[in-house]
């Protein structure tokens, strides 16, 4: 059994599309104040299981715990206990990036006054403050995502899932996101699980779970994969792992 320490436990989950098995026994866990990153390539089921995860879809078989509330039987109290921010963009860009902040806030029943200090304090960590009241499509990629990262942040979540969550920005806006999530995950103990297909956002993890076809086919650090895989480095070996 996870200990208590154990922020999200995903167990033996399955979800199938028609005759196309999306996930297949797919198990994991992500501990408090740990990175994970779930490394596959496109279609390898990432997508899905954070489609399950966030309570979009619906597992046909398995169980997903977050904080020991199980998605399907108790999916508000583990909703309420994770964040989120998803490949496809989703602010309003005709808002400002303050009232963008404030309708996720109103959306949580985040009182006004909590709620002004809470994105005023993460627009300043994201070095945002001097754009609160900009329109949000006047805002670069990278800070787009920065913006969506305070929202996902507002409720104070401790679980924080990011979907491919930098595709389509500049490299340095890249790196910056990882950086900046990585010290929040040490900073405030929340637990994150970071999907990607690129391996170098990989790298830096605690641990790698590496998904391809709709299975966890490793589990572990980025050196014993590298040594199971003999390769000389993580890109080889992700490549060998999944072909």
């Amino acid at each position: 059994m996870p200990g208590p320490s154990v922020t999200l436990n995903v167990i033996a989950m399955c979800k199938s599309f028609g005759r196309r098995k999306a996930l297949d026994q797919v198990s994991l866990q992500v501990g408090a104040g740990e990175f994970v990153a779930l490394l596959g390539p496109n279609g390898a089921g990432k997508s899905t299981l954070f489609q399950i995860l966030s309570g979009l879809f619906i597992a046909d078989q398995g169980q997903a715990l977050v904080c020991g509330f199980d998605i399907g039987a108790e999916p508000i109290a583990a909703l309420a206990r994770l964040g989120v921010v998803f490949q496809q963009p989703a602010l309003d860009l005709d808002l400002s990036v303050a009232a963008n902040l404030q309708f996720q806030a109103d959306l949580h029943g985040i009182a006004r006054l909590d709620a002004k200090q809470r994105i005023a304090s993460c627009l300043a960590r994201f070095g945002l403050a001097e754009r609160s009241q900009d329109a949000a499509r006047v805002l670069s990629g990278g800070n787009r995502r920065k913006v969506e990262l305070a929202r996902a942040l507002l409720t104070g979540p401790q679980l924080l899932l990011m979907d491919e969550a930098t595709v389509g920005i500049d490299p340095a806006s890249r790196m910056q996101i990882i950086a900046d999530v990585k010290a929040l995950c040490k900073e405030q103990n929340m637990a994150v699980l970071w999907a990607t297909h690129l391996v170098d956002e990989a790298e830096g993890a605690d641990r790698i779970v590496v998904m391809a076809k709709g299975k966890v086919e490793f589990d572990g650090q980025s050196a014993q994969l590298i040594a199971s895989q003999q390769c000389a480095n993580l890109t080889d070996a992700f490549m060998r792992l999944t072909e």
